[in-house]
């Protein structure tokens, strides 16, 4: 009963916020074979992960903000946008702009699942902590796959020049705002909770604008609009 608990307490945030993302596509839903096959990716990157982030602290030490913006956030967002460049960007079901949030999310939210359950598992956490850290790491990460998956659909559906800056953008910025984060839990010992809540308010904020935006961007939104009217007029 307590193993089931702690899987329990671990697997579901990161499998709500999950289903909260695919609810938000508006106009064209993704196969949802294909939303766990990412999802799952998310969880077998942890042990690649591991591995170079323990080779990193050999190399550099353990100096707090070089760890929290090359050893903690610079591996894992480049390892997120690494496997969700290569595997999904030309894939034929990345047709529209939401989409790059929706599997951007579940790539991330896989791997914020993968930690939780050895997080929980290894410090045989209690309800409080897991609490904590479904509204910070995980929503966190949710947060950071907004951010990558907005911009990697923005370079993919844009045909000019900007679409290679938008693909950095994809990569730099939700690897500086996880830098921001983990220098914020790494560096404050007492009062960091006064600027990781404004942190989470912004990301989230931010993360609304781009799911409405990029909904709006996708070209199923006008064949929709046609089908009711047709029904309508019936």
């Amino acid at each position: 009963m307590l193993l089931f608990s702690i899987i329990a307490s671990a697997v579901a945030p990161g499998l709500a916020l999950l289903t909260y993302f695919y609810l938000k596509d508006r106009y064209d839903q993704e196969p949802l074979h294909m939303v766990i096959k990412v999802f799952l990716l998310g969880f077998l990157i942890v042990l690649p992960v591991m591995i170079l982030q323990r080779g990193m602290i050999l190399w550099l030490g353990e100096n707090p903000i070089v760890e929290s913006l090359l050893v903690s956030s610079g591996v894992e967002e480049f390892l997120k946008w690494f496997v969700l460049y290569h595997i999904m960007f030309n894939h034929m079901e990345f047709d529209e702009p939401y989409d790059g949030i929706l599997y951007a999310t579940a790539i991330s939210l896989g791997f914020a699942t993968a930690e939780n359950l050895l997080y929980a598992w290894y410090s045989q956490a209690a309800f409080g902590p897991m609490m904590i850290r479904a509204l910070l790491p995980v929503s966190g990460h949710a947060m950071f796959g907004v951010i990558m998956g907005y911009y990697m659909g923005k370079a993919k559906f844009m045909k000019s020049k900007r679409s290679r800056r938008f693909l950095s953008y994809s990569l730099l910025l939700p690897w500086f705002w996880h830098g921001l984060y983990d220098i914020i839990l790494n560096t404050m010992t007492h009062n960091w909770l006064w600027f990781m809540v404004p942190l989470m308010v912004l990301l989230w904020y931010g993360g609304m604008g781009k799911i409405s935006r990029a909904n709006n961007r996708s070209p199923f939104r006008f064949i929709n609009r046609e089908e009711e009217i047709i029904t309508h007029n019936k």
